[in-house]
């Protein structure tokens, strides 16, 4: 089995900060061992209506700013603020990514030439931000099927199949909640995409918004590559998707015990493996040989 990339999503949970987005990679890097940090990248005049700009925050304790749209700029990072962030996680041995909401962002966020970019699950049916990724991008694109019919899963794997780009493509099982309940998670939908699409793109990931790391091993058991859980370094932050983060330490674990697990996910090559060698001619020396 291939061993799982952990990807610990900052998402939004820098705050609007450079210097915490700064710590959370440095700690991502040398204390969780992660694989990759991923951000997020909105234009959010081209996401929000009007009136949804001016509105108020649906949460004002959650709020940075009198209204939603105020608020949303005040957690965006600019495009040069994205270079500096993946020169960052490049000096720390770590992937850098991006969520793109939108068309302008995806154009931006190209032009970094990451490794791979990710569509969320609120905009994958934003058929000319795939298209124009298909097209304009080779890296990979990982792509969360949160709140997704089966028909729209289809006509999305499709797309980047007609594109010739299905190759490039990873597609996560996940639940659009914060925090998601162990009755919602449904890991088996890793099994059904896994039989449905397995063939047909590069790899299944799983993208979690739950309480805790057990459900993640048992991802990895499931047969996903990639697994993805949004951090912070302190869950009492002011912001909806502290709540539903790891701290450091619950990241450090998850991305060990993924590992661990992964590498006991095999058959005996031998029957009888050399570490029992050893413990059968010391335990197993008196007993009668069956004829």
């Amino acid at each position: 089995m291939k061993t799982p990339k952990i990807i610990a999503e900052v998402g939004c949970n820098h705050r609007g900060d450079l210097n915490l987005a700064r710590e959370m990679i440095i700690t991502a890097a040398l204390f969780c061992k992660v694989d990759v940090v991923k951000f997020q990248k909105r234009n959010n005049r081209e996401l929000l209506s009007e009136e949804e700009y001016n509105a108020p925050h649906p949460n004002p304790a959650n709020s940075y700013g009198p209204t939603y749209g105020e608020h949303r700029e005040f957690l965006e990072f600019n495009f040069e603020q994205h270079r500096q962030l993946k020169t960052w996680c490049e000096e720390q041995g770590l992937v850098y990514s991006t969520s793109v909401w939108d068309l302008t962002s995806a154009k931006e966020i190209v032009s970094l030439s990451p490794e791979l970019i990710k569509i969320p699950s609120a905009c994958n049916l934003n058929k000319k931000m795939l298209e124009y990724l298909c097209d304009s991008y080779d890296g990979e694109v990982h792509l969360s099927f949160g709140m997704t019919a089966h028909d729209e899963e289809e006509k999305i794997v499709s797309l980047f199949e007609a594109k010739g780009k299905s190759k490039n493509l990873v597609v996560y099982s996940c639940t659009s909640g914060y925090p998601v309940p162990f009755d919602d998670i449904c890991l088996l939908e890793i099994s059904r995409l896994k039989n449905t699409f397995g063939n047909r793109v590069k790899a299944i990931g799983f993208s979690g918004h739950h309480l805790g790391i057990a459900v993640d091993v048992a991802a990895v058991t499931l047969g996903a590559e990639w697994i993805e859980r949004h951090y912070t370094l302190d869950r009492t932050m002011k912001g909806t998707d502290h709540a539903a983060s790891l701290e450091p330490d619950g990241l450090r674990k998850l991305a060990r015990d993924c590992r661990a697990v992964s590498r006991a996910l095999t058959q005996k090559n031998v029957e009888i493996l050399d570490i029992e060698t050893v413990q059968r001619n010391k335990l197993k020396k008196n007993q009668i040989r069956w004829e």
